[in-house]
């Protein structure tokens, strides 16, 4: 049934009567028609929300005049609202809507998303950041902010979490999740959609004034706190929104700041290392100086670099505002034009000490003044505990701010010129801009002893012959200073007509414009002052607070100061290969047959199209051509059809079986279709990455099918399966190699190191086909049937099982591993309790292990260990306006573990940020 049928068949018979304008829902007893306004209660839906078949409604008190309020309220009602909506569809799609989203004690839009079925996400200092969808990483899946692709990308405080994030994976942690009123994630594709997002798209969508009734205000403020930084920092939420006849106004701001800090273990890798016969003490067994000195090939020892201890400080500032002009005379017309504006701003400090000095304990050999003189071993020949003396250590004192802005415009619109003819259309521009900057001392402390163990257990340690915390122990080394800023923009443009042939029969056709532009670059300088003569004491200080010891780190302004020296850095100091810059455009039309009709007693809603796609890459940058670096451009240029069906069969009232097969694709990562070179290099050899713009993008085959069981409002059980085949995985091809072999330049090798040096050579390739195959199972259940109080109880979960591997070139040799961000197992559960006066929700996020890289080093990939998160969320009523609401998130402070190898699991880094707890009101006129 439409909306408009659903609703006379609710109100037929009874005094009631109801109409639909727009996208508001009105209830009224017949004998008042004429005086509604005082016993109306208008119901505020969203667009996809005014086309369902039903909306739950529950019956308030009697009013005092005798009029009777119809409302939709509450956490129970969000869901059961958008379960009819995912019943609705006629593709496989999740929905959360504003209620379900403001329930959740969510930092920002990532924390919100892992809801979903199929979607896990990755945490950074505390918080989601971005997602992976059905098992493919965040650069299948497309994201869209109110009808256009939008992208944003920010940085994590750690380099082996990829630091600045160059990608096209959208970074949500941008985004407080009280700025949308729904998202949608789209896991089938169909025609009319834009091309791209393998995984699925996710729609984000702001609110409209028509989706209020009248004058609304809405204010919230809470404070939050982190258990190991103490502080309470604000999070503030307001909404003003109020219609004129057919215009409307809307706007929206969501601020907050969060102290927090991540603080724990790390290392730089780990590779397999040779010692000379003089850094072997006597105390070593013969037994293991066979294993250390001289050996070869699989009987080499492993071991860490550098078994540092780290603090990263952050103070995070986040500021959403939202506008909307909506013009809406009848349903037949709607106009809004949206604007947003986000920014994320992080203010980062931190301190790190390990065995990283000149002679230190992180090159690929030891024959400096070092000593070995204890070790012991795993099975895998790891070294995870050793004593040395003789040894050079560093601390680093790092401060660094970061900002992304991000800026969108977007006019939608659609009308009806006649009762079997649609027109939509769209015209938007986004953009977003990052920024960082950091300033680092090293200071080194020479000829010292420490020692490490546990580094095969969950709590790595490390001890140390001297006073770390004396000042009068260390020295300034060096310096370093960096900056890096990516700046990505879109262009959109579409239009499409639907053309109503028949009963149940629409024929859509559309074509679009895309224009999307990605520049950036790194710079950055490290001047060393180690063994130069008449270098002062520098100023510094110890750092204490949630640290695994306390040690001496370097002043960063004070000592910049005191050298004269700048915190800025000019194009001179671009690194190489890091300046290149990438615009695509991209053609597009469709065409689609859209069905709805019955065959007997069964119901068929269908959707059939193909999709033209043409796209024109250009890429700049500085390449190798034969031993010199050259500034390059490179054209490219791709086109093709996607053919989409999808279909959903009515079985019953209750039950629904969708199919679906398609084809669709998902565009090369930047990195890998720059003209450019990445070199990040370092006295133990690193890594050079080089790029590939004549790639071919991903294409990928996809059928899914589902069945879907509905019981009214209150459960739900939908159990579906998934096969996404890609005829060619773009992957990596990684060679260790000298680096006076690869033609680079040895002016670009730090200060003292020898240009034989073993690097690893990367870069992307065009491999073997791959593809990932999962299972989905997701239910939903209100407790309605039990005696009170028990009968306000209720749960829902999903969980979601995936497979798929690709090959990863090592030396040449093909080496099957898992997809990248593939978790095999992954659910989300939620136990509420929900009344119209108070109500509590707990959730547990669990995702297993997944790939975060291919590794190096002769590491085979490199993951993440899988997770357990704790949340919960409480509030009270305390009047029909006045709400408040207690959050808790990261209960259990779950680590972040992340090691080298699949099967040695060789541990890189063990931190924890904390738990956080939010306390607050919302007042709503």
């Amino acid at each position: 049934m439409t909306a408009e049928e659903a609703l006379a068949r609710l109100t037929a018979g009874s005094d009631l009567d109801g109409r639909i304008v727009g996208c508001t829902v009105t209830v009224v007893r017949r004998m008042s028609y004429a005086t509604a306004g005082a016993n109306t209660s208008a119901v505020a839906l969203g667009g996809a929300e005014a086309q369902m078949a039903t909306a739950p409604v529950a019956l308030a008190d009697q009013s005092a005049d005798g009029g009777t309020d119809i409302v939709v309220t509450g956490y129970r009602e969000s869901v059961a609202k958008a379960q009819q909506i995912k019943k609705a569809a006629t593709g496989s799609q999740d929905v959360i809507l504003a209620q379900d989203i403001a329930a959740f004690p969510d930092q920002n839009l990532a924390e919100a998303l892992q809801r979903i079925p199929g979607v896990a996400i990755t945490r950074d200092s505390g918080e989601g950041r971005q997602i992976s969808l059905r098992g493919l990483g965040a650069d299948f899946t497309r994201t869209q902010l109110n009808g256009m692709e939008v992208l944003t990308n920010t940085s994590s405080g750690l380099d082996s979490r990829s630091s600045v994030s160059r990608s096209r994976s959208f970074d949500y942690s941008i985004f407080a999740s009280e700025l949308f009123n729904k998202v949608v994630v789209e896991k089938s594709y169909a025609a009319e959609q834009d091309e791209g997002g393998i995984g699925g798209t996710v729609g984000l969508h702001t609110a409209k004034p028509f989706d209020f009734n009248g004058l609304t205000v809405v204010a919230s403020a809470k404070g939050q706190s982190n258990q190991y930084t103490k502080s309470v920092t604000p999070r503030l939420v307001g909404l003003i929104s109020d219609r004129w006849g057919d215009f409307g106004f809307l706007a929206s701001v969501a601020y907050s700041t969060a102290d927090t800090v991540e603080f724990g273990y790390r290392n730089w890798n780990w590779s397999q290392l040779n010692f000379g016969a003089a850094n072997v003490g006597p105390g070593v067994s013969a037994a293991d100086r066979a294993v250390l000195v001289g050996a070869t090939g699989a009987n080499r020892a492993w071991n860490s670099r550098a078994q540092t201890y780290a603090t990263f400080f952050n103070k995070r500032e986040r500021l959403g505002l939202t506008t909307a002009l909506q013009y809406h005379p009848d349903d037949r017309t709607d106009l809004t034009l949206d604007v947003l504006y986000g920014k994320l701003t992080n203010d980062r400090r931190s301190g790190v000490i390990g065995a990283a000095g000149t002679n230190g304990i992180a090159a690929n050999n030891v024959t400096g003044t070092q000593v070995l003189t204890g070790v012991s071993f795993d099975e895998y020949n790891n070294i995870v505990g050793a004593s040395f003396d003789h040894v050079d250590m560093r601390t680093e004192s790092k401060v660094t701010q970061d900002q992304t802005t991000f800026w969108q415009a977007a006019l939608n619109g659609h009308t009806d010129p006649t009762s079997n003819l649609t027109v939509n259309f769209l015209g938007g521009w986004s953009r977003s801009t990052f920024n960082s900057g950091y300033a680092q001392v090293y200071l080194e402390a020479v000829d010292k002893s420490y020692a490490f163990s546990g580094l095969n257990t969950g709590s790595p340690r490390t001890s140390y012959g001297f006073d770390i915390a004396d000042a009068s122990q260390w020295d300034l080394q060096g310096l370093e200073t960096r900056a890096d800023r990516i700046r990505s923009e879109f262009y959109n443009s579409k239009a499409e007509l639907a053309w109503t042939v028949g009963s149940g029969s629409t024929i859509k056709a559309g074509g679009g414009f895309k224009r999307f532009t990605n520049s950036g670059w790194q710079r950055k300088v490290a001047p060393s002052y180690e063994g130069k003569p008449g270098v002062p004491d520098v100023p510094t200080s110890v750092l204490s607070d949630s640290s695994l010891a306390p040690y001496v780190i370097g002043n960063v302004a004070a000592t910049y100061a005191l050298l004269g020296q700048s915190m800025m850095v000019d194009a001179s100091d671009t690194v190489a290969g890091t300046a290149y810059d990438l615009v695509e455009k991209t053609y597009g039309a469709y065409l689609q047959y859209d069905l709805k009709t019955q065959v007997g007693s069964i119901g068929l809603r269908a959707n059939l199209g193909v999709r033209y796609y043409h796209t024109d890459l250009g890429s700049s940058g500085t390449a190798l051509v034969g031993t010199a670096l050259v500034p390059v451009n490179v054209t490219n240029s791709y086109d093709g059809f996607l053919p989409a069906a999808n279909l959903a069969f009515d079985l019953s009232r209750s039950l629904v079986f969708r199919i679906s097969g398609n084809r669709n694709l998902s565009r090369p990562a930047l990195s890998d279709m720059r003209a450019a070179g990445t070199l990040n290099l370092a006295s133990f050899g690193g890594t050079i990455t080089a790029g590939n713009p004549n790639l071919a993008p991903f294409i990928a085959e996809s059928v899914e099918g589902s069945l879907e069981y509905y019981d009214g409002q209150r459960g739900s059980l939908a159990i579906g399966a998934f096969y996404k085949h890609m005829d060619s995985y773009i992957t990596s091809e990684t060679r260790l190699v000298a680096y006076n072999s690869t033609g680079y330049p040895s002016s670009l090798l730090p200060v003292g190191v020898d240009p034989s040096v073993l690097v690893n050579y990367t870069r992307p390739v065009n491999g073997p086909g791959a593809s990932i195959k999962g299972i989905e199972i997701a239910a939903k259940r209100d407790f309605d049937f039990l005696p009170a109080p028990f009968d306000k109880l209720g749960v829902l979960g999903n969980v979601t099982l995936a497979e798929g591997s690709t090959d990863v070139f090592y030396a040449g040799v093909a080496v099957r591993l898992p997809l990248p961000t593939l978790s095999k197992f992954s659910s989300n559960a939620t136990l509420y309790y929900d009344t119209d006066r108070w109500g509590v929700r707990g959730s547990v996020a669990t995702r297993s292990r997944y790939r975060w890289g291919d590794g190096g080093n002769g590491n085979i990939g490199e993951y993440i260990k899988g997770t357990t998160n704790l949340d919960a969320s409480a509030y009270v009523n305390v009047t029909r306006q006045f709400k408040l609401s207690l959050d808790v998130i990261n209960i259990t402070d779950e680590p972040i573990v992340q090691y080298a190898d699949g099967t040695a699991k060789r541990v890189m880094t063990n931190t924890v940020s904390g738990r956080t707890v939010a306390f607050g009101g919302t007042m709503r006129f």
